[in-house]
This record gives C-alpha cells, structure tokens and sequence, in this order.
C-alpha cells in the first residue's frame, strides 16, 4: 500500500514494512509505458459500482486486443472477488490474538494469505465484493493516517491460467465513488489500473504495479492524471517522471535494504525548476506556479511595514487588520495545547519576575522590588495581550532598562533628587516620544533589519539566559558551600554547637570566651543539654552564634541542586522531542511533547520532595504592599524635585526611547518571521503604542518599565505550534504554524498577579528546577537561529558537513568569513553588556 511511501507485508503475512522510498526496476516503467500505450485507458468514466466499470473496461478495449466473450465472464468473475485485506491491529488486539492463540503457525507464504480463524465480517475467499464497507474498514486506526479529502486509486495486478495474452486498463472516475469493500479504508475511489496476464510472469506484474503505485503517488504525475484529456497525456506525465529518475547501479547498494524516507522533499515547484521538462505540457507548469503562490502568497506580502504617508495611517492599518481575528483570538485558545503553555510560560514569567524584581531592588534601594515586578508583570501583560498586534509577544524587564535604573537611582541620589519623581518624567517623555514614533509610522524602519541583526540580538539574550542560569547555579556554591576539605577519617572531629556566651566584658574583670570554659563565671554556666537543644534559627534568634568545623556546610544541598538543574533540562529536551520517537501512539506522543516542561517540573519537584532536602524554594511575596515603606502606589509629578527637572528628563528620555524601540521591533521582527506561517499578520505599530502608553502608567504608579522578551516570547510560540494530525506513514508531521490567540498570554499574566495568594503552593517550587528551565529555553532559542547551525560548520569537515540549501550556492569560504564576523560582534556585544555603557547595547545592534 502507499499513501506517500512504500508499506510491504512482511513475509509472515502478520504485520506492514516500515515506510520506504519505493525502488522500482527500470523495466518495469518501460514495461508500464507499453500498457498505457496499448491497453485500455478510459478517462472520465460515468460509473456508480466496481461491477459497472469492470463492465465497461472490458467493453471498451481495443479491436486489436479485444478478448473472447467466455474470457471476459471469467476475468469480470475474477475482479469481482472481495480481495483479502491485511488488518492494521492495536497492540491490545495483538496481545488478545497472542493470548487466545499462542502456539499459531505460519499463515502462509504469501502477502493476502489469512488464518482459519477470521474475525466477524472478514469475507470468505471466495466471496463476491460487498456495495457496503465491511466492519473491519470501518473500524480501521489506519484511516486516521489519511488525510481529509483524499481518495483512493487501486492497482490490481497478477497471472491467470486462463490468459493467453496481457489484458491492461488505466481508468480514471468523473467523479469520486465508493466501490464498497474494495479498499483496505471506506474512502471514494477515483483511480484504477488493472494488468492481469498469462502464468510464469507474476513477478513483473506485480513490478508493473508497483511502477504505477508509485506513479500515482507522485505529486506531478497527479496533476497530469488528473488533467489528462488523452492517452498521449498520460504518456507524457510518465516521460516526464522519468527525466527526473536516478538509476542506483547493481553491485553498489542492497535491493532488500529499505531506503528510510527523507526528512524533507523538494516542493514540486522546486522539481519543476531543477528540472525543467521540455515536453511538459504548459498548462502543468502554471498549475504548479500557481500552487506554490497560493500557498506562500500570504507570506510574501509585508503590507504592515509599508507607509501610508499619513499620520497614525499605519497604526489604524493594524488595527483594521486585528479587528476581524479579535473574537478568534479567544476561540482559538480552546485547545489542550494553550493549557501547557499557560503553566509553562507562567512558571517562567514568575520565575523572571522574581529575579529581576530582587535585582531591582538592591539597585534602587528597595523603591522597586520583587512585589513591584509582580504587580507590574501581570498589569503590564495583561493590558498588552488585550491591545497588542502581536499577542503572543511576553513582556518583561530586561537587562539594559535595569542598567538604566540602577544609573539613575545612583544619580538621583548624587544630586539629591527624587528618584521616583524623576523617574516618573523620563516615563512620560518616553510615552510622548513613542507616540510621536507611531504617527510618523517609524516602525516601517523594522523592514530593513537584516538576518544578521535578528540572529546577533537573538543570540545573545539566549546566551544571556544560559549565562544568568548557570549564574544562579554556582551562585548556590556559596550560599551552600561543599566542605572540600571533608576527610573519612576526620569525622570524629566535626561538630557544631551553638554559643550563647560570645565573647564579652564584665566590669572590672577579663575578657571570657566559651573556647575556655574553667574560666566561665559558675552562676552563668549554662547546661550542656540546654545548649544541644536549640536550633541554628533560635541561637541566631537569642543573639548566639555557631562555633565548630562543620557549621559552614550544608550536606548534599548543592549536588543535589546541580542534579536537579540538570535533571530539569535534560528532562525538557528529551520530552520534547518524544513527539518524534517511535513508541507509543501518535496521540500520546503529541500529549508527551505538549506538556513537556510542565511534566519535567513535576518529576523533579517529586524527586526534590521525596528526597525531603531543603533545596531554595521559589518564594514570592504574601502582602500587597510596597517593598520600601516610605514610598506609596502613585508618583506625584511635582513636589519632590526642582521645577526644571520636567524638562531635563527630556534628554535621558531620548535614550530610553531609542533602547524601547530598538528592543522591541528587534524582537518583534523575529517573532513575525515567515517561517512560523503566522496568518493573523503582524501589529508592530501598534504594538509600539502600547508599550508607549504602559511606560507612562508604570512610572505614574511606580512599577518597572516592560518590553518585549525575546527568549520568553520564542518559547510562548514554541509551545504553540500546530502539526498535521494526519501524516503519511514515515512522513513527518507538517508544521502548520502557531496557534495565534490571546488567552494564553492573559492567563499567564492575570496568574502571574493571583501568584500572592498561592505562595503556600509555589513555595514548594524548587529553584534549580527553574534554573533548569531557564537554561532549555536559552539552549532552545539558541538552536533555532542559523548562527548555531554555521558555527557547527566552522567545526565540521567538509565531507560530513549536511546539504544545506546555502551551501550550494555560496562558496564555503564565505559562509565562514560571514560567521566569524557574527561572532566577532557578538563578542563585542558581550562585552558591551557588561559593562555601564550596557545602555546603548539596542543602538550597536
């Protein structure tokens, strides 16, 4: 059977193939040609049964190969027999055969061979063919392989004694029709070949049939079977089939190893192109043209980046464009898909939340803090998934705005400013600045960022997040610090107690230190078992302090942690990927890989509390109130600062405006790239305007400043993406785009915001767990940039280096030279990073 590729029945007669590019004998196609030029080829036929057209096939032949009328009964007779199918059985089915029959022999030797013991419905041998489809087709699991719409061709090939002569017939149906229990799956027919011929030659018939199989399911080919108005039609498509064959020579390959099918298959555009028929019909070539534009049409056009010369002409461009998917944008979500995302994405953002909201917060003192970001996150998020033009777009702090508060804190403080206030007025210039940016439709600027652009930025907030990972993990070296110096025989002499008696001064005497305990005071003298009692928070908590070898290392916290970290990625990509793997049902598979990460999560947060250690747990904040008490909700414009600083915010505001802009069409470029076949279009204008007016509103309440992330966005669309639920045997699923809604976002956010009534809950979240995550979303956004796949090739021979499409058109040398130049600027924007002139890092992108 075929559907894309070849499936045989093994030689047990118990089980299909693996998918396989069929390999064909090249006379078996010359073999093929003579049938269609001699035999019958009835185009069009009017036919309501398989009885009608075996009739009319055998009535239609020509005068030259025309057979007897005794012939012709037995030939109908012949086809007119229900043909034996090879079941598709589950696993529980097989498992219920082998139990009820375990000793079973060998069915027989040949493909359409049966048991004894058939199934209810399976027809008898000698059975006519049935007008209705029989149970076992009905009920058929390799029927969710075929794709909607499809029909079936049927290629009945073999020897009869009574023949003297080959008897041929192509036959293509006006219209589709259900010739009953002909087909394994109750599908419409629309093809059929039949070539039945003397005895002593069934091998090359069944290679003619295999020929014509393969024929029919090649894409071209159904274009001119399809189109086909004459004999000379059909024969033309096969020329043209075998201008594009390869010839595989004898003694070079084994004939019964099977060729697994390719990860990839040229479009047939791109065949046509490669190679160009000369005797193929035009209007063939047109069709294929036309295809390919009706499918990549809608991604050719970029009409959001073109100017109207109007002012806000491509702001309500955008918005006319979102308006007619906002209520899809809501249906779209009902999917089980969103729900992993949203668990996914919301761990993320709250773990993101709580690492810039600390950082924040020892830069400016506490004026913004881990609530702060909080309330931020989910305000800022939430307005944005309801507004935006991009909704998939997951907005957070990053790493140059935090650059930038913590330089202005310090020159606020410098000057003796207020901090907030002054902050406050560089919001609402920046708002001003952007709205301005929007009239004048700047963001058509976006068109001319390059690949060079997009993969520097992408590459390095992806490093960025592996870096501040692997940050954090050594980070727990110091919190928890291994004992280095630990030695077996030693242990004896590892001991921590608490000291309530720390070095003091009585009046008039000596010093007196708990090192040496005759010269303690007796009436001060506290029992032995009082001081083994307390605990390291209760000494610390009465003022005492530890004393001991062992009381600066904590066993096991940080191996355990490290294994844990690990653990989580390697956990993450491997479920990922099951969705490829060859065990269990597709379905499960797809479940696996959707819920990947949350699942990757849960394990270790089982292993981490079957373990009982206490690993750092993710903490949040349990009160709505502001981190530093002296501050309140609303910023007040004037007050605190001289009346003139309103307009001297105007010039660090111009900076912040540029660093806005560049951040978040860079990331809006990315996230729009055609390759995601996004369908809703994109909204840069408007996303621009958004994030304007969320600047002025988080500086007049005092919450950080949001902008598109990169690296969180990349993998809200990752878990997003939709496949094909119907593919060919050994084909891979299509990527068919992102699922484009605005629940998930929103859910994520307004979460984001309830996550202080939950802190008994995520509490138990441990840290490295999440590190772990953060790390498989860098390595994940890493990975998905070509940048990676040329710096592979810096290391790679060339005689192992894979046929990618640039190499074949671009001298290797380049290729190279292009890659280094990447990294050289990406090393000289680490280092830019790095440092306080981190400000103009979006301005040397």
């Amino acid at each position: 059977r075929w559907i894309k590729f070849e499936e045989k029945v093994e030689e047990d007669g118990e089980r299909w193939s693996m998918p396989h590019v069929p390999v064909l004998h090249l006379h078996s196609l010359f073999q093929l040609r003579t049938c269609l030029q001699k035999g019958t080829v009835l185009l069009d036929l009017e036919a309501l049964s398989f009885k009608e057209i075996i009739d009319k096939a055998l009535s239609g032949q020509p005068e030259e190969a025309e057979l007897q009328p005794e012939l012709k009964v037995q030939l109908a007779a012949l086809l007119l027999r229900q043909p034996r199918h090879q079941p598709s059985t589950s696993l529980l089915q097989r498992l219920a055969q082998l139990s009820t029959s375990p000793c079973r022999g060998r069915p027989g030797s040949w493909p359409w061979a049966v048991p004894l013991g058939r199934a209810e419905g399976r027809s008898e041998p000698r059975a006519q063919l049935s007008a209705t489809p029989l149970k076992e087709q009905l009920r058929n699991q390799f029927q969710k392989k075929i794709p909607a719409g499809a029909e079936a061709a049927h290629v009945a090939v073999g020897e009869v004694e009574f023949l003297e002569k080959p008897f041929s017939a192509f036959i293509r149906l006006r219209r589709g029709v259900a010739l009953g229990s002909l087909a394994e799956v109750a599908l419409p027919s629309r093809f059929l070949f039949i070539l039945l011929g003397p005895q002593a030659k069934g091998n090359t018939y069944h290679e003619v049939g295999r020929a014509m199989a393969t024929l029919l399911t090649d894409e071209l080919f159904q274009r001119v079977a399809w189109q086909a108005e004459h004999r000379e039609d059909l024969i033309t498509g096969m020329e043209v089939f075998l201008d594009e064959l390869a010839v595989l020579p004898p003694g070079k390959w084994d004939p019964s190893a099977h060729i697994p099918p390719p990860s990839c298959l040229l479009s047939p555009r791109r065949r046509t192109t490669m190679h160009p028929p000369d005797h193929q019909s035009q209007y063939n070539g047109d069709m294929a043209a036309a295809a390919d534009r009706a499918g990549l049409g809608c991604l050719d056009s970029r009409e959001e980046l073109e100017r109207t010369g109007r002012l806000f002409g491509g702001l309500l461009r955008d918005m006319r464009r979102k308006v007619p998917w906002y209520r899809s944008d809501f249906s779209d979500a009902l999917h089980p898909q969103c729900l992993s995302a949203v668990l996914y994405i919301y761990l993320v953002t709250v773990t993101n939340a709580i690492t810039f909201g600390g950082m924040l917060g020892e830069a400016t003192a506490n004026m913004q803090g881990v609530l702060e970001s909080f309330l931020g996150t989910a305000f800022a998020g939430s307005i944005f998934c309801l507004f935006s033009g991009q909704p998939l777009t997951i907005l957070s702090s990053t790493g140059p705005v935090l650059v930038f508060e913590r330089l202005l804190f310090s020159f606020s403080q410098d000057h003796g400013l207020d901090y907030l206030e002054f902050r406050l007025w560089i919001g609402l210039w920046v708002a001003f600045f952007g709205l301005v940016l929007v009239a004048t439709e700047a963001s058509h600027l976006v068109r001319y960022f390059t690949r060079f652009t997009e993969e520097g930025f992408c590459a390095l907030i992806s490093l960025i997040f592996i870096h501040d990972a692997l940050k954090k993990m050594w980070g727990l070296a110091d919190t928890f610090p291994i004992n280095w110096q630990y030695r077996l025989d030693d242990v004896t002499s590892y001991s921590c107690s608490c000291n309530l008696y720390g070095p003091f001064s009585q009046v008039g005497g000596p010093k007196v230190s708990v090192c040496d305990l005759s010269l303690l005071p007796a009436p001060s003298l506290q029992p032995p078992t009082a001081l083994a009692g307390l605990s390291r928070t209760q000494c610390l908590g009465q003022g005492g302090h530890l004393l001991g070898t062992s009381c600066r290392y904590v066993p096991d916290i940080t191996l355990v942690s490290f294994l844990l970290f690990g653990g989580t990625f390697l956990s993450c990509a491997a479920l990922k990927r099951f969705r490829s793997s060859r065990y269990f049902p597709v379905g499960v598979r797809n479940l696996v890989s959707d819920f990947a990460i949350i699942l990757a999560i849960l394990t270790s947060c089982a292993v981490d509390a079957t373990l009982g250690l206490e690993t750092p747990k993710l903490l949040v904040p349990s009160e709505l109130k502001p981190t530093n008490p002296v501050r309140g909700w609303i910023v007040l414009p004037f007050g605190a600062n001289p009346w003139w600083v309103c307009l001297v915010s105007a010039l660090p505001a111009v900076l912040v405006t540029i660093l806005i802009f560049m951040d978040q069409q860079i990331t809006a470029v990315i996230l729009n790239r055609r390759e995601y076949k996004l369908q809703k279009g994109a909204g840069f204008h408007l996303d621009l305007l958004c994030v304007s007016l969320l600047m002025a509103i988080t500086s007049a309440t005092g919450l950080p400043w949001y902008v598109s992330a990169t690296v969180i966005s990349l993998a809200h669309m990752e878990s997003l993406r939709k496949e094909s639920t119907t593919s060919a045997p050994g084909e891979h699923p299509d990527f068919l785009g992102i699922r484009e809604q605005r629940l998930t976002g929103l859910a994520v956010f307004i979460l984001t915001g309830l996550s202080v009534f939950m802190a008994p809950v995520l509490k138990h979240i441990p840290m490295p767990v999440l590190y772990g995550v953060f790390l498989h979303m860098g390595v994940a956004a890493l990975n998905s940039i070509q940048l990676t796949e040329r710096v592979r090739l810096l290391l790679m021979p060339a005689k192992h280096q894979p046929d990618l499409p640039y190499l074949q058109h671009v001298p290797l040398r380049r290729v190279h030279l292009f890659t280094i130049t990447q990294l050289l600027c990406l090393a000289l924007l680490w280092a830019l990073k790095s440092t306080t002139a981190a400000l103009l890092f979006p301005v040397m992108v």
